[in-house]
């Protein structure tokens, strides 16, 4: 099963599109949202093409498709007009004998990890940034960046998870990291 993994839309009708587009492109079988899909947020600009409803439309599309977990500017308001659950504080995913626990960022980090065995892996967004480092007892932070609004100096990203092998990609699909987990 291949899963394209993408986080922080923020409303961007934009950058929605052009997910969408690579995540046909991609022929995965899910995508996973890690929250924040419709709107800005105090601490960060209008995105370009701002506008949340042609987000949910868009979205709402691929209601059968789509895996999410709860952003830190995500609302129980926002579930009512999307056809998916949203609301999920976190998931978790197998990798072999590895758990991959799924979130947003901003509740569970690296900082403040949820209870992981050693060699788990923790994937999340929230930072903008996209990340693969080890942390605490061979475990893996994982992080795809974001969609419409990249920080420190990264594009605008999204991953794929085929089998262990972990991708990130720039949003068109040009690769520009590979892990192996």
């Amino acid at each position: 099963m291949r899963i394209m993994i993408a986080s922080d839309i923020h409303g961007s009708a934009r950058w929605c599109k052009l997910l969408l587009e690579s995540f046909e492109d991609e022929r995965a079988d899910r995508l996973l949202l890690l929250g924040d899909l419709l709107y800005h947020g105090p601490r960060n600009s209008f995105p370009d093409d701002y506008a949340p409803q042609k987000v949910l439309a868009m979205l709402n599309t691929l209601a059968p498709s789509l895996l999410c977990v709860r952003g830190n500017c995500d609302s129980d308001v926002d579930q009512m007009v999307l056809k998916f659950p949203i609301l999920a504080e976190y998931g978790v995913l197998t990798l072999g004998k590895r758990l991959v626990y799924v979130t947003h960022g901003h509740t569970f980090n690296t900082k403040k990890h949820p209870p992981l065995m050693p060699g788990d892996i923790l994937l999340h967004g929230h930072t903008h940034i996209p990340a693969w480092d080890d942390f605490g007892d061979g475990n893996l932070y994982l992080n795809p960046g974001s969609v419409s609004l990249p920080k420190g100096d990264s594009v605008h990203s999204y991953m794929t998870l085929e089998g262990a092998t972990f991708l990130w990609k720039e949003l068109g699909g040009s690769v520009y990291h590979r892990l192996e987990a």
